[in-house]
C-alpha cells in the first residue's frame, strides 16, 4: 500500500512538472519545450501503438500528434495535466489517420503479405517477455475496454483524465477497466 501511495505522488509530482513545461514552453522557453517532448513521447507512443496495433506506424503518428501539440501549446491553459491534454490529442491523430485510410483504396503488396505472415507466427514460445505477452491478452480485448485499461494500469492516468482522452464519462472508464481486468485474468486462468 505504501508503495502505491508514494507511486501516485511521484506521478503527481512527474503530472505537475509536465504541465509546467508545457505552459512554460506555450510561452516561449525552448529549454521546455525540449523537457515536456522527451518526458512524454514515450507515453504518446506506447499509447499509440496500443490504439493502432502498428509499431511502425506509431513513430508517424507520435511525431503527428507532437506537431499538433506544438502548435496548440500557446492556447494550453492547464485545466486538465499536459499529459492528459497530449494524449488527446494523440488520440485525435488516430483516429484522423484510421478515417484518412479508410477513404483511400486498400493496394495490396508483398509487403502486406510479409505482414500477414509475421503476425501469424506464433509468440508464446519460452524467453518472449511479459510485455510481449500482455500485448497478446491486450490485444484480444475490445477496443474501449484496452484503450481503458491502458491509459488508467499501464500509464497510470486518474480515471478522469482517462475518462477525458476517451472522450466518455468516468463510469465509462471504470466499467470498461473492470470488465478488461475480468478478461485479463480469465485468459491467463485458461
Amino acid at each position: 500500500m505504501e508503495s502505491t501511495t508514494s507511486y501516485r505522488a511521484a506521478r503527481k509530482r512527474d503530472d505537475a512538472a509536465v504541465t509546467s513545461w508545457a505552459l512554460a514552453a506555450g510561452a516561449g522557453d525552448e529549454s521546455a519545450v525540449e523537457r515536456f517532448v522527451v518526458a512524454t513521447r514515450p507515453h504518446v507512443r506506447r499509447f499509440v501503438i496500443h490504439l493502432t496495433g502498428d509499431a511502425q506506424a506509431a513513430d508517424d503518428l507520435t511525431q503527428e500528434t507532437f506537431l499538433r501539440a506544438l502548435r496548440a501549446l500557446p492556447r494550453f491553459e492547464g485545466r486538465s495535466s499536459a499529459r492528459t491534454w497530449l494524449l488527446a490529442i494523440a488520440r485525435r491523430a488516430v483516429v484522423d489517420r484510421v478515417r484518412h485510410d479508410l477513404a483511400r483504396p486498400v493496394l495490396v503488396c508483398t509487403d502486406a503479405w510479409q505482414a500477414v505472415a509475421e503476425a501469424a507466427q506464433p509468440r508464446h514460445l519460452p524467453g518472449i517477455d511479459e510485455s510481449v505477452a500482455l500485448d497478446d491478452l491486450m490485444a484480444k480485448l475490445p477496443a474501449e475496454r484496452r484503450q481503458a485499461f491502458l491509459l488508467t494500469q499501464v500509464l497510470g492516468l486518474p480515471y478522469a483524465e482517462a475518462a477525458i482522452v476517451s472522450d466518455c464519462p468516468v463510469g465509462t472508464v471504470r466499467s470498461r477497466v473492470n470488465r478488461a481486468r475480468r478478461t485479463l485474468t480469465a485468459q491467463l486462468l485458461t
